[in-house]
Order: structure tokens, then C-alpha cells, then sequence
């Protein structure tokens, strides 16, 4: 099943027109408790979703639980659903991650429409049919692949947020200009997203040239045997700093993770697969410019190392990275010794901290 991407102006006329088609027995809505408040407005006129079963779960990342899924699940039944049923999930990559994998195993698989309200999740999270819930302390530990019927990305919710939350959607949007070209990756690094006064016409573009990127590799390959993998550049030790803090129970945002992951994973490009040292420059001082630093000690190493090696994406037992020769040129399922890994660590410190 190819997904279905809809990039509008007008996302109550849309969701209208989509609702109309009749593809569906039942409607619900899935919200957490920021989205139920500052989202659910914008779609309120659409005449369908005020007959809609409405369910909330609580917000933040660290609800993203098998709690918070039984709660769906239950409702859900309480409420009638069957394969028939139409969920829509209406939030960022929590919600989108949560309410497609409470989608894909209730009744064995019911419909999904995605509506991103976030920026990380327009470009990342609500595209491409990964769904999850985090588990044991780990980063989304426990999911599937379940491509929705449809998304509609909007960037009109992007006015609902703070200037931390578009900054960490951007992180993604700067990993698909390094995996596409140097083109997009200069387009990238010249606009800068500024939540008090952002260009939603320019940045409009810019997530639909995002999307591009990864509905074309998610088409290639949509259960990540091969190229998909380009997509986790910055992950494998971004998800390690995401779990650390949570750990340390300071947790910061997943796409501030990745940008901290990407400056240690483009110095391992660096190092090891004889990428430019300029992209390196660029993106380090790019991420060192607009984003909060992650702290850590070197006490911390080897809990990383650690965390590193549960990464689901590992093979064989090693950590499995993907690095660049190249902006655009990727090398998947690459192996990088322990000395060097701690050697980006110290990178990041020596750069960004």
C-alpha cells in the first residue's frame, strides 16, 4: 500500500472532502491533552468530526507507553470500533506514532488518517508507516509498519508552536537535505525557523520538499531493508541521548537529539568514510548556533555505548550506523569501533558544549 501525502492550504476543507468519500464505518479522533486544546479548534467546523468518538492521552514522550496504548485500545472497544473504522490521529510524532501502532493491532489493523501538528512530525513521524511505543527505557522499542490511509500536512499548526518544538523538527529536515543533495541541503541551512515570526509560505516549501525526500525512499523500500535505512543518519547515538535523558530525568526533545547525534555522526562520516570535512563545518556550526547543547560527562560513555547497542536497527550484534561519503552519497550498515565512537563523543563536547 503506497501512502497517501497531502500537502494544504486549508485543512478543514480537506479533511472535509477526504471524510466525504464514506470510506468508513466509524470515526474516531485521537488527541493528547495539547493537541485536544490548541488543534482540535482548527478542524472543529468540519461536520463529521463533531460526531467523531473523541480519545485523549496525556502529552510528552515519556507517556508514549503501553499504558497510554491500552488505554486507546480500550477505548476503542468500548466504543465499537471494528476494521472498518476510520482513527485519526490528530497530534505530533507521539500522538502519530502511538494512535498508528493502536491502529495497526486493533482488530488486527483498522484505518488511519494522519493529521501532523508538529513540524517533527509532518516531515518525519507521521510519514512513511513506522509506529511504536517505547518500552524497558528504550526508544520506540516496540512497534510496526502500518503505512496510513492518508496524512494531510497543514502548516498552519505550526503557529501553535514554541520555538524548542520547531527547532526539532528541523533536525529532520536538515538529515534529508545531508541524505538528497547538496542543493536541498544548502536550501535547508539558509532558511532559519523562527517560531515568533515564521514564514509559513517558505516553510511550506521546505516540508514539502522534505516529504518528497522520504516518500521516495519509504516507497524504495518501505520495510527497511536497505536504502531506508539513510533515513537513520543522527539516530543511532541521538537515541542514545534521548534515552540518557530520560535516565537522567532531564528529557529533551527527540529532534534535539538528533541534531546533537547528527554532529557525531557526520564526524564519524568524517573520519571514516572520508566525507568533507566542510559538511562537517556547516552542519556542526549550524547545530552549535541554534540549538541547546546536550550535556553529558565522560561518565556517561559507556551508558551510551550501551544504549547504542540495544538500537534495533543493530545487526549481528555490532551498532549498525549510517554515515556519508558525501552530502547524498550514503553508506548503510556501517561498523565503527568503540575508541571511535567515544572519539564523536568527544567531538560533540569539544564543539558544541
Amino acid at each position: 500500500m503506497e501512502q497517501q501525502v497531502v500537502i494544504c492550504d486549508n485543512i478543514a476543507k480537506a479533511l472535509h472532502e477526504y471524510l466525504n468519500k464514506g470510506l468508513y464505518d466509524k470515526l474516531y479522533i485521537l488527541t493528547d491533552t495539547h493537541t485536544a486544546e490548541k488543534c482540535m479548534p482548527v478542524i472543529q467546523s468540519v461536520p463529521q468530526i463533531n460526531e467523531a468518538e473523541q480519545i485523549v492521552i496525556e502529552a510528552g514522550d515519556t507517556h508514549k507507553n503501553i499504558e497510554q496504548l491500552a488505554h486507546v485500545w480500550k477505548r476503542l472497544s468500548e466504543y465499537g470500533a471494528t476494521r472498518n473504522s476510520l482513527l485519526i490521529n490528530l497530534g505530533g510524532g507521539m500522538v502519530t506514532d502511538l494512535g498508528g501502532f493502536a491502529g495497526a493491532t486493533f482488530k488486527r489493523g483498522l484505518h488511519t488518517l494522519n493529521i501532523p501538528t508538529t513540524l517533527m512530525a509532518s516531515v518525519d513521524a507521521a510519514v512513511g508507516g513506522k509506529t511504536g511505543i517505547n518500552f524497558n527505557g528504550l526508544k520506540n522499542e516496540v512497534g510496526s509498519f502500518y503505512i496510513p490511509d492518508c496524512v494531510l500536512i497543514d502548516c498552519i499548526f505550526l503557529r501553535t508552536l514554541d520555538q524548542d518544538n520547531l527547532l526539532s523538527g528541523y533536525a529532520e529536515m536538515i538529515k534529508h537535505g545531508l541524505i538528497d543533495s547538496l542543493e536541498t541541503f544548502r536550501h535547508v541551512l539558509s532558511f532559519y525557523p523562527d517560531a515568533k515570526n515564521v514564514d509559513l509560505q517558505s516553510l511550506n516549501d521546505l516540508v514539502k520538499e522534505s516529504v518528497e525526500i522520504k516518500e521516495r525512499i519509504v516507497t524504495e523500500d518501505p520495510k527497511e531493508k536497505g536504502i531506508r535505512k539513510a533515513l537513520n543518519l543522527g539516530h543511532t547515538i541521538g537515541h542514545a541521548f534521548e534515552s540518557l535523558s530520560f535516565e537522567k530525568k532531564r528529557p529533551i526533545l527527540h529532534g534535539h537529539a538528533v541534531a546533537a547525534g547528527l554532529v557525531c555522526e557526520l564526524y564519524l562520516s568524517y573520519k571514516s568514510c572520508d566525507m568533507p570535512v566542510e559538511t562537517l563545518r556547516l552542519t556542526t556550526n549550524f547545530i552549535k548556533t541554534h540549538y541547546p547543547s546536550f550535556h553529558f560527562g565522560c561518565d556517561d560513555y559507556e551508558t551510551l555505548y550501551e544504549l547504542m547497542t540495544h538500537d534495533k536497527k543493530n545487526e549481528w550484534d555490532v551498532i549498525n550506523f549510517t554515515l556519508l561519503a558525501g552530502v547524498g552519497e550514503i553508506r548503510i550498515n556501517q561498523v565503527v569501533e568503540k575508541k571511535m565512537i567515544f572519539e564523536a563523543l568527544d567531538f560533540y563536547h569539544e564543539s558544541c558544549l
